[in-house]
């Protein structure tokens, strides 16, 4: 199989931006949109792109462009809460007026929709890229969705496509989800996002039990259970 993912490089540029709306969509998971003139060249080719929040000199966090209106300059950032961490109690506070920085995209991996099957699957961290490549795809795209946590319970997952959407108690019950998954015959593309371990073993089952192959997959580890700032493609 060909390795059909285009890459693609964006000028990098940091912008200063106004809080102008917070949204909180469910327990621990918090919508925050920022507006502001220096959005009028900003590009998001890929639904798991990421721009770097910059929320301090030293604290630096990779997160989803969930939503942009070039009309009105406005770019829509969905947080997934840990317990700790500056992001999180950033996002807990965050208000109207507020000024942040963000920096990037530095690239997209634009993953071609004409798939004969979608599989987009991971824990909270992962649902602002799963929620917006649903609304990008076509009506005609078969999609098999598996979340976890409680976060996804309480969302909505909207899409014009034929979506299966099955939603587990935590990233346990996922993994076994995952490991049980037969995947449909066909050329199809297999994306998962969520903690370090947890998507190690997605990789491995995926690549070594399943033989999906590579060039049809993006597994990564979103973060990492007593890390700060962690992110990998595996």
């Amino acid at each position: 199989m060909s390795n059909r993912i285009q890459r693609v490089r964006h000028e990098l540029k940091r912008r200063e931006l106004e809080v102008v709306k917070v949204r909180h969509l469910a327990p621990n998971y918090v919508s925050v949109t920022v507006k502001g003139e220096t959005l009028h060249d900003f590009v998001s080719a890929s639904y798991d792109d990421h721009v770097k929040f910059l929320i301090s000199d030293e604290e630096r966090r990779d997160f989803t462009p969930r939503s942009y209106n070039n009309a009105t300059r406005e770019l829509t950032i969905e947080f997934a809460l840990h317990a700790t961490g500056a992001a999180s109690d950033w996002a807990r506070q965050a208000a109207p007026g507020q000024t942040v920085l963000i920096g990037g995209p530095r690239g997209s991996m634009i993953i071609p929709m004409d798939y004969e099957w979608h599989v987009l699957a991971g824990d909270a961290t992962a649902l602002p890229a799963i929620r917006r490549r649903l609304e990008e795809l076509p009506a005609d795209a078969r999609v098999r969705v598996l979340v976890a946590g409680e976060e996804a319970a309480a969302l909505s997952f909207d899409s014009a496509a034929q979506v299966q959407l099955e939603r587990y108690a935590d990233s346990a019950a996922l993994l076994q989800a995952i490991r049980a998954l037969a995947l449909p015959a066909g050329e199809g593309f297999f994306w998962f996002a969520g903690e370090a371990s947890v998507a190690a073993q997605v990789r491995d089952a995926v690549f070594v039990d399943k033989g999906h192959p590579r060039e049809a997959a993006r597994i990564s580890a979103y973060w990492k259970q007593g890390a700060a700032g962690h992110h990998e493609d595996l």
